[in-house]
């Protein structure tokens, strides 16, 4: 007679639980972060003009530090297993919570949101193992339950932190949130068995690089990245600033409710959007509804500047975040589609690395253009848009070919 340790183990379905429950959980720890960091600034020392500047510092810190070992997880992972390294990206996370709270001025603050950038690169090993978990006639529904935990973390987040943050400050937040992530690390340390055992025993540097190698030698590969670059970092520079211009709009006395209802209304359009946009690329073409998304996202981008009170701009940046999100989802099937079988799941590691890389090209490029206003991020995302737009034509007129790794 089998325990219940050893039926869990052996169970799919409860694989997939723990893995949506981590995604949720983190997600909802970033959403949180992006959403109140600007409150808590100023109790930290930091003048009310300065704000922007240090917002934008900031996110393309938290993001810029990480990416460079991204590879490195991966090959970690081939060499020994997956399950430590994904617990460590929580881990990661439950560290920088703990400093956070215990930050008694702006330095240390900045440093506990750097620590975070050493938390990327998990997802891609999640579904790397769900992928050999999953029965095949099931592999669609477990991805898309797991990728859910995203949008509903990025809504959620906002909505349940606000009235915390107003009634009972940012710090109780981040306590609540590395308590989360503490059950997370537990959860998934004793919740499953990794039967996962690295076989590869290549050098690791070379092993990361032969990642890089994969992607230079696709041509095709070699501009869709750099124009998802610039589509998810005009996206990135907006919804770092939307909690500031939120600010400036609303005059009322619950300034972290506030910011909670207009992230957590893109929230929400997000759920509506992407299954509804990823129904239509299933009958029309991926790529054609990645461009149509992205000339209506185009634009919709100006709008938000021009807008003279809160529940306007709420409900532009609800439908753009919505449009938005659903393009990012769209996004990992064309790279898919992109490359062949032999390299697909090294390529598909990277399919976060346009939005990180996004955050931190647009929250660099925000220290520079919210210096008069704040607004100005709007416009900006429209040009970074607009040409990666004309990038991605340019990616989808290159051929799909195996690239040596």
């Amino acid at each position: 007679m089998t325990s219940l340790r050893e039926r869990l183990n052996a169970s799919w379905g409860w694989l997939l639980g723990l893995y949506t429950a981590a995604s949720l959980i983190e997600t909802i720890f970033y959403s949180q972060l992006l959403a109140f960091t600007p409150l808590y600034l100023p109790r930290l020392g930091v003048a009310e003009t300065d704000i922007p500047y240090f917002v934008g510092m900031i996110t393309a810190l938290a993001n810029a530090i990480g990416i460079p070992f991204l590879p490195f997880w991966g090959a970690l992972a081939d060499r020994y297993s997956r399950k430590p390294i994904i617990i460590r990206s929580f881990v990661v996370m439950m560290v920088a919570g703990a400093l956070g709270f215990l930050a008694s001025n702006v330095w240390v603050f900045v440093a506990a949101r750097a620590i975070t950038s050493f938390a990327l690169g998990n997802s891609g090993l999640m579904m790397t193992t769900l992928t050999e978990r999953l029965p095949r006639n099931r592999l669609g529904l477990g991805f898309s339950i797991m990728n859910s935990a995203a949008p509903i973390g990025a809504f959620l987040g906002p909505l349940i932190g606000g009235p915390i943050v107003d009634r009972f400050g940012f710090p109780t937040l981040l306590v609540v949130n590395t308590v989360l992530l503490l059950g997370v690390v537990l959860g998934l340390a004793l919740g499953y068995r990794d039967e996962f055992v690295g076989r590869n025993t290549g050098p690791l540097l070379r092993m990361a690089m032969q990642s890089f190698q994969i992607l230079w030698n696709s041509r095709r590969l070699r501009w869709l990245f750099p124009a998802l670059f610039f589509v998810f970092g005009g996206w990135m520079l907006s919804f770092t600033y939307v909690p500031i211009a939120v600010t400036q709009l609303y005059t009322g006395p619950e300034p972290g409710k506030a910011i909670g209802l207009v992230l957590g209304a893109s929230g929400v359009t997000t759920l509506l959007l992407s299954p509804l946009l990823g129904a239509l690329a299933d009958r029309f073409g991926q790529w054609r509804l990645l461009f149509i998304g992205g000339v209506v996202t185009l634009i919709l981008w100006p709008i938000p500047a021009f807008l003279p009170d809160i529940w306007s701009f709420g409900v532009v940046w609800a439908l753009l975040n919505g449009v938005v999100s659903a393009i990012f989802a769209l996004s990992f099937s064309v790279l898919a589609s992109s490359t062949t079988d032999d390299v697909r799941g090294r390529v598909m590691s990277f399919a976060y690395l346009p939005a990180n890389v996004g955050f931190t090209m647009g929250a660099a490029l925000g220290t520079l253009i919210t210096r008069s206003s704040v607004f100005n991020v709007f416009p900006a995302s429209a040009a970074m848009t607009a040409f990666g737009l004309l990038l991605l034509y340019i990616a989808y007129r290159q051929p799909v070919l195996a690239a040596a790794g």
